[in-house]
């Protein structure tokens, strides 16, 4: 646990560290991007799969004794929501590693012609049975928190309880974390790393710019 945020988890790891710091620099080219991006955010998947509710203390029996840890338990299936674009490579990483899993598309976009860049809705498809799944929420970055909470808006008015979402993104800033925490204490976020802050544009510092259009070749 981490920040201002009551269920925040940092992922500590040299590999995400190492893959970010690619990303973040600024002569890094879309394909090189997308290699680095495609293998930190697989890394990020195994992280949130492994802190799904289902997954606990448990033992297993090896050729040679018991060890305890970790298991695979009973419980609802898993919907991975993307907010569409960003997202969507975040959930075809987690996808990858978990064939089958339902999906569901959420499209928000920030209102750049205002101060506050509220977001909007456009889009959204969801599986019918989503209720009663558990959700991963996927967006890189979380800078205003404003797509985030919107989205977590639009699975509650289809009837998908709080206690069942989780965010996942790769970096987050104090603003962002502390609008989820006034909002939503509840959720569980998953992030490679807390920034500084945000600037007077509302981009992250230090941040990586735009991640979709950096992923896509559209900066």
């Amino acid at each position: 646990m981490s920040g201002g945020h009551p269920n925040l988890t940092v992922v500590k790891s040299r590999a995400v560290d190492f893959l970010l710091l690619k990303l973040r620099d600024k002569s890094t080219g879309t394909s090189d991007f997308q290699k680095y991006g495609d293998r930190l955010m697989r890394i990020l998947g195994e992280e949130a799969l492994c802190r799904l509710p289902t997954v606990v203390e448990g033992e297993v029996e090896t050729p040679c004794g018991v060890v305890k840890g970790p298991v695979q338990s009973a419980g609802p299936p898993v919907c991975i929501v993307s907010i569409v674009r960003s997202g969507d490579i975040l959930q075809e990483a987690v996808r990858g590693l978990e064939p089958g899993l339902a999906v569901g598309k959420i499209l928000i976009q920030r209102d750049e012609s205002r101060e506050d860049k509220r977001a909007v809705l456009y889009y959204k498809k969801l599986p019918k049975n989503i209720q009663d799944s558990f959700v991963i929420l996927v967006d890189p970055m979380l800078a205003t928190a404003g797509s985030a909470i919107r989205a977590i808006e639009v699975l509650k008015d289809n009837q998908v309880k709080t206690s069942n979402i989780m965010f996942l993104n790769l970096i987050c800033c104090p603003e962002g974390i502390q609008k989820m925490a006034d909002s939503y204490p509840e959720i569980h976020i998953v992030t490679g790393c807390v920034d500084s802050h945000l600037n007077e544009h509302k981009y992250i510092v230090p941040g990586l710019g735009d991640y979709g259009d950096r992923y896509y070749g559209t900066d």
